[in-house]
């Protein structure tokens, strides 16, 4: 592991690189062999505000495991959380391509939702490994239901967004196996709570911001 100092470097580049760069995916975007399906206007745009949300909750994913990873103590808890911040850059790939494609936009609350992220990750992980695992794995599962309820509004026609949320689900769900594997803590019920009420506000932000 790095100390101290470069590691909080590494992640500020991570945070740098999430919110100005242009993210890009190892593997094929999911819906690339997928022809495009013709929707009206008002599918589209309810399509790609559903995406924004999807991508601002790849963003607070990114930033919360960049502030675990800073303040892990276990090797192998830090591992877990960069090899998870590296498919969640593929998830903000996927869904920031989806987004153009339906000719909308990313939040422009995402510098905030990303400060806000990053600042729990790193308490999260300063309290120990087992509750910081706690952290990634709730936050996979809240995230998969949100997932699971965006792929019930998809127009029946669009295969593409379909495609693309369905990985999405896959990958969030084998996260949180990996972080209960490892031996992740069941977090109390008021911080589960927290955590879906600040979910529920960035949804309905993101929606229309």
């Amino acid at each position: 592991m790095l100390n101290k100092l470069d590691a909080f470097i590494a992640e500020f580049d991570t945070g740098l690189r999430t919110l100005l760069a242009k993210p890009h995916s190892v593997r094929p975007h999911p819906d690339a062999s997928i022809a495009e399906a013709t929707l009206t206007e008002a599918e589209k745009k309810h399509v790609s505000a559903l995406m924004r949300i999807n991508h601002t909750g790849e963003v607070c994913a990114q930033a919360l495991y960049s502030g675990q990873a800073l303040t892990a103590k276990d090797a192998a808890t830090h591992g877990t959380m960069q090899r998870a911040a590296r498919e969640e850059t593929e998830h903000l790939a996927w869904c920031e391509g989806r987004i153009t494609q339906l000719g909308g936009r990313t939040s422009v609350l995402n510098p905030l939702f990303y400060a806000g992220s990053f600042t729990l990750g790193a308490v999260a992980g300063a309290l120990g490994d087992k509750w910081s695992l706690g952290f990634l794995e709730e936050t996979e599962k809240q995230v998969g239901a949100h997932l699971a309820s965006h792929l019930a509004q998809l127009p029946e026609a669009d295969k593409k967004t379909r495609q693309i949320i369905a990985q999405m689900q896959v990958d969030e769900a084998h996260h949180a196996d990996e972080a209960h594997q490892l031996g992740a803590a069941d977090l109390p019920a008021p911080a589960k709570f927290l955590m879906s009420q600040m979910s529920k506000l960035m949804t309905k932000t993101t929606y229309y911001l």
